[in-house]
């Protein structure tokens, strides 16, 4: 599984700080984790629509108020949009309607802080960078970035009862002994893929150096970790959706976030051999 083909696509003018994006209809909805829109491109026609999930929506936010979108994640024709619950600013989850266009805001608050109660992660702690919703389970893949280095996957069923999360921890390889930890997560039929990236911190609010990512495979009924290698030296690649898939080959298309106040976002196409 480790042949494969990293190459840039296309540029879109206009996103800064790309955090994850979805296929969908020939169109990419793209995210950034320091804009309150979402950003819906044609690639057919190479046009670029903003659609606004607030008032007065804004670019560029500012660190400490920003909503920090770092999950995207579409279920029966909408989106979820969700922060990564890093700040108390952070702790929102927008759905967009694919067919209404119709913008709603729900808080995570309350699950974000289950999850920290029942698995003794500090409020700076929690870093939720992925989200993967089934018919039965829903799953939260948590960046163990921070100081706990608490890298893996939250889970519950699906129920109107009030969940019990589980939390399975994973340790994966590192790169020039940083360790990689999840930025990304999508499912395929009953494999999920994920993107990880290493970063030279022990924070989830600041930044440090990057020294690459990696993408891995992990079964969905058992849990385990099925494959990983690294794809890049210096990309922190943040999004990651499917794109094609053959009996032979499987194609993804990634965003990176540069983090940088640069509007221009590149998206690349991962090929690789199954």
């Amino acid at each position: 599984m480790e042949k494969f083909e990293l190459l840039p696509l296309f540029n879109i003018e206009g996103i800064s700080a790309a955090s994850g994006l979805v296929f969908n209809d020939n169109k990419l909805y793209i995210i950034s984790d320091s804009s309150s829109y979402l950003y819906e491109y044609d690639i057919a026609a190479e046009k670029l629509n903003k659609i606004a999930l607030v008032e007065n929506a804004q670019e560029n936010i500012v660190k400490k108020d920003k909503p920090d979108f770092e999950s995207i994640t579409l279920k029966d024709e909408k989106l979820l949009l969700l922060g990564s619950g890093s700040t108390a600013t952070r702790n929102s989850m927008i759905v967009f309607d694919l067919k209404s266009n119709e913008v709603t805001v729900q808080s995570l608050a309350a699950i974000y802080s289950q999850i920290k109660s029942e698995h003794s992660i500090k409020d700076s702690e929690l870093n939720i960078e992925g989200c993967i919703i089934t018919n039965e389970t829903v799953y939260y893949f948590q960046r163990g970035n921070g100081a706990q280095g608490k890298n893996g996957i939250f889970f519950s069923k699906n129920s109107t009862e009030k969940p019990k999360y589980t939390f399975v921890t994973f340790d994966l390889p590192r790169i020039n002994t940083v360790s990689t930890t999840f930025t990304d997560t999508i499912l395929v039929e009953d494999t999920i893929y994920f993107l990880a990236t290493a970063e030279d911190t022990n924070s989830t609010y600041g930044d440090g150096e990057i020294l690459g990512s990696s993408i891995g495979t992990i079964d969905l009924k058992t849990m385990t970790l099925q494959h990983c290698f690294q794809i890049s030296q210096k990309h922190k690649f943040e999004g990651l959706t499917l794109y094609k898939k053959t009996a032979t080959h499987i194609e993804l298309l990634l965003c990176e976030d540069n983090d940088t106040d640069e509007l221009v976002s590149t998206i690349y196409k991962l090929n690789i051999e199954l």
